[in-house]
């Protein structure tokens, strides 16, 4: 079996949405997705990944996860290219389960559990008014999330007050005008809604510890990115001034940004975001580098369909899983996600179940390839562009057995540098 082709698909109704398809040569065609900047994104698979990951084993997942790494972090790797990498990566983790016949976190090394509790981002589509509501209606908001059966519930209730001066201050008058959804939503519910407040890194370390001193009183579940994860010992000493705990978060890439916030302490809930990350193989690997610091994982969510399926898979699997994000509005009824998925995500009374079937146990829907907003790109030839800093040298080769090596020119030496000259004939 064989990677055939690797295609990407947009569609202009979700603009910060892409869909990555592997296909082989056996018919097995797996799905992967990633969030923000597409075209970006698009280059980066079919100008780099892509090209090195035609006629090769679709299986070798770790090894092309170490390949487009070390091609990628030849110039810095947390941008478009981990966005690439992890959607490239679930696709494969996709095919393994089906070549398998199991759901991907039996391939992982099986269930902790069967469902995981999942709380409520309040995002909005269609007739849904939730991130209205978590600011203008928190109680009726929260009331409607308990009849659900959901337990825990984030927003970002201090954006609009971080506009004021991009975060370098924030008065007391502003505090309690902050403070006054989380407490209507403690008047209406009680504690039967756990709460968690994302600061989305936009405050100084002086303003996000007033701020969550402020909130401490409220029992807030977590704060997560109070302040941009670019500094560890500002969030540490985040974390030592704060009751709350401290999420870190969505912005850190790959395992090795996570271990430095995790050996200091300073990530006291620790969120992968799974599309931006690394994918499934890089998450895994998160969650036990989490386990082993006694730290427990959320995933983060709030993008596409795919992503919740993949988190799912991984909250399945991962001992120190203890709450997954999504959102009502997307997955819910007459939310978006049935527009593009044969299978939606199931939740029930506040928990989403384990995903059925081999691999992720979704695709694309087949009219999703109708529409007249989709733009569609298809590698499906290999490359012979291999970058100074990659995992291949371009124009060399070591062979032969020991006592009788030597070097010799690669056959795909084309006699020019191949980060200048695209095609030559070859020598």
């Amino acid at each position: 079996m064989k990677i055939a082709s690797i295609e990407t698909i947009r569609l202009e109704e979700f603009p910060a949405i892409i869909w990555v398809q592997v296909k082989t040569d056996s018919g097995h065609v797996g799905l992967g997705e990633t969030f923000f900047g597409p075209r970006a994104v698009a280059g980066c698979i079919h100008e780099m990944f892509a090209p090195m990951l035609i006629g090769k084993d679709p299986l070798a997942i770790e090894r092309h996860w170490r390949d487009m790494f070390d091609m990628a972090n030849a110039y810095g790797y947390a941008g478009a290219e981990a966005r690439a990498i992890s959607a490239i990566d679930i696709a494969l983790w996709d095919i393994a389960g089906q070549v398998a016949g199991q759901p991907i976190y039996n391939m992982l090394g099986g269930a902790c559990r069967n469902k995981v509790r999942t709380y409520n981002t309040t995002g909005q589509y269609g007739d849904n008014k939730d991130m209205e509501m978590a600011i203008v209606d928190a109680g009726t908001l929260a009331k409607s999330l308990v009849d659900e059966g959901i337990t825990a519930m984030k927003w970002a209730f201090t954006d609009q007050f971080a506009d004021i001066n991009r975060g370098t201050h924030i008065s007391n008058e502003d505090l309690k005008l902050l403070l006054k959804p989380v407490e209507d939503i403690r008047a209406a519910v009680g504690d039967q809604l756990e709460v968690a407040n994302d600061g989305h890194g936009r405050w100084n370390l002086n303003s996000a510890i007033k701020i969550g001193k402020a909130m401490d009183h409220l029992d807030m579940m977590w704060q997560e990115e109070l302040i941009q994860p670019t500094n560890v010992d500002s969030h540490l000493r985040l974390a030592d001034e704060v009751d709350a705990p401290i999420c870190v978060s969505e912005r850190l890439i790959s395992k090795y940004q996570f271990r430095e916030y995790l050996k200091a302490g300073a990530a006291e809930v620790v969120m992968p975001d799974l599309i931006w990350t690394g994918g499934i193989t890089e998450t895994k690997k998160i969650c036990t580098m989490a386990e082993a610091e006694q730290r427990p994982v959320a995933p983060h969510d709030m993008t596409g369909p795919v992503n919740v399926f993949a988190c799912a898979h991984i909250s399945m699997n991962a001992p120190n899983v203890f709450l997954m994000e999504s959102c009502r509005a997307f997955y819910g009824k007459g939310g978006w996600y049935e527009k593009v998925l044969e299978t939606n995500i199931k939740v029930v009374d506040g928990y989403m179940l384990a995903p059925e079937g081999p691999g992720l146990g979704t695709r694309l829907r087949k009219d999703v390839f109708e529409r007249s907003d989709l733009t569609v790109e298809v590698t499906d030839e290999p490359g012979n562009h291999f970058h100074w800093g990659g995992h291949e040298s371009p124009v060399f080769e070591v062979v032969g057995d020991r006592g009788e090596r030597r070097v010799q020119y690669r056959e795909s030496w084309t006699g020019a540098d191949p980060d200048m000259v695209s095609q030559q004939n070859k020598r």
